[in-house]
């Protein structure tokens, strides 16, 4: 294993590193900015064709924060990051001083298309100098057409499934000398676990699955679904708030008001430029503030009754900022190349066009994103998947599940339905929205990891959690 090759600490100019003379040798210790301290990082080739054995290697980006503790435990954490899109490097500072690193190495690797020698990017809508663009729809046609042109002179677009992907993973988990591992997974990054689980369970000692999207769940089909429910539970906990009813009474109807005015015309709004103070004009149409709102209840639902209350009232510059502040941050995250190429595959494929509307309709989003996702699927080249993909993943190890009770995009429905397909699992609905934290939920995943055992995990610590109050104004 990895650890056991990392025989000593050095002082290199007064900075803590690692020895590295017997780590895997594509690995060097080098001291990393993001986290502010001496990783090891190297670069991983692997066949872009695996079943071929043979051609062009792409190189994944690889990257360890070793154990604090001088003796670490052999089991390592695997962590699996969300998008499809997200390099999984970009996490690296939330494990930096978590309990879970005390005793144990967490491994980072750019899923293939992430990063790396080949990110599957797209120029889409949005940037310092379109800040309108981050208002418009993200899988814009056009956009779209020019970036499968570009990327398919760089990549062959089929070879960059889940399943292909978590071979990778498992060929990488190999080289750095680790028996069985511990999966964490996010959004996506549960899917990715549960198919590397189904693949490799004999490596697999336990499994941390956050915000769960199971195989059941064809992205983007549930997404308008999703945020209905999430908006719904919203309003009925503001509705049951004292101050918060009281300041912003009749929620469902002013947003129904709301979305009317912006069907029958768009709005002009004022977007503050992020970095130079710039006022810069836009115009906010219902898609945009229907795509705005879900995003941003991700991670902020305390904003929500007001962000409707002002739009009710006919001011929208703050949640067309807020907007475009949301958005930026996961236009900027993922390479929607990648995305493209998992969910035109695995997802896009699988969707029956007569259940979008039983599944938007009467939904403040509508059916505008899925619609769009399948039209830039029409021309994207698609993956072969092995047999069974689209079945339940049913496996002999411990998972513990976590959703938020306010998520937007992966409500605690989904988490129910996986729980029922694991028949060693636990599920934790947590209050919180997309991907649940905080100490309460870090104490619960590591006693887990102590015990690999869901049935005596204490997480009473989950009742006295709360979200705090509402944001009454600006």
């Amino acid at each position: 294993m990895l650890r056991t090759l990392l025989a000593s600490l050095c002082t290199i100019g007064g900075m803590s590193a690692l020895a590295t003379a017997d780590v895997a040798d594509f690995l060097e210790a080098r001291h990393d900015s993001v986290t502010g301290e001496v990783v090891l990082y190297g670069l991983y080739p692997v066949y872009e064709n695996r079943a071929a054995g043979e051609g062009r290697k792409i190189a994944l980006e690889v990257l360890v924060l070793p154990a604090k503790a001088e003796k670490a435990k052999p089991d390592p954490i695997f962590y699996f990051a969300g998008g499809p899109g997200v390099s999984a490097l970009t996490a690296r500072i939330t494990f930096r001083d978590t309990v879970w690193r005390q005793d144990r190495d967490v491994v980072f690797i750019s899923q293939r298309g992430t990063g790396g020698t080949v990110r599957l990017d797209c120029e889409l809508p949005g940037g310092n100098d379109d800040l309108a663009g981050y208002l418009d729809p993200v899988f814009d046609p056009e956009s779209l057409r020019d970036c499968l042109r570009t990327l398919e002179l760089e990549a062959d677009l089929r070879m960059y499934s889940t399943p292909t992907a978590m071979d990778d993973i498992n060929e990488i988990r190999a080289a750095l000398g680790y028996g069985r591992i511990n999966l964490m997974g996010g959004s996506y990054g549960t899917r990715a676990a549960l198919v590397y689980m189904r693949r490799h369970p004999e490596t697999v000692r336990c499994a941390v699955l956050n915000g769960v999207a199971p195989l059941k769940f064809t992205n983007p089909l549930y997404h308008a679904w999703g945020a209905q429910l999430a908006i719904e539970r919203i309003f009925a906990e503001c509705e049951d708030d004292d101050a918060c009813n009281a300041a912003f009474p009749d929620l469902q109807r002013k947003l129904e008001t709301v979305l009317a005015r912006l069907d029958e015309e768009p709005v002009p709004v004022t977007l503050r430029h992020p970095a130079t103070g710039e006022e810069v004009p836009a115009m906010l149409d219902r898609e945009g503030f229907a795509e705005g709102l879900r995003i941003m209840m991700y991670r902020d639902s305390r904003r929500v009754p007001l962000h409707v209350q002002r739009a009710f009232e006919g001011s929208v510059d703050a949640f067309a900022q807020a907007a475009l502040e949301a958005d930026r941050s996961i236009r900027d995250s993922i390479a929607f190349g990648m995305l493209l190429c998992v969910t035109c595959s695995e997802d896009i494929a699988r969707i029956d066009p007569e259940l979008i509307g039983p599944l938007t309709e009467g939904t403040f989003s509508g059916p505008g994103r899925v619609q769009r996702q399948m039209e830039a699927c029409e021309v994207w080249p698609r993956s072969d998947l092995p047999e069974g993909f689209a079945e339940p993943v049913c496996v002999d190890v411990p998972v513990l599940i976590l959703s938020g009770s306010l998520d937007p995009v992966t409500p605690p429905e989904w988490g129910e339905l996986l729980a029922a397909q694991l028949p060693r699992s636990r599920h934790v609905i947590v209050p919180g929205a997309h991907g649940v934290l905080g100490p309460c939920v870090n104490s619960i995943v590591q006693e887990f990891l102590e015990l690999v055992n869901v049935e005596d995990l204490d997480t009473s610590c989950v009742r006295r959690m709360g979200l705090g109050p509402f944001v009454l104004e600006n």
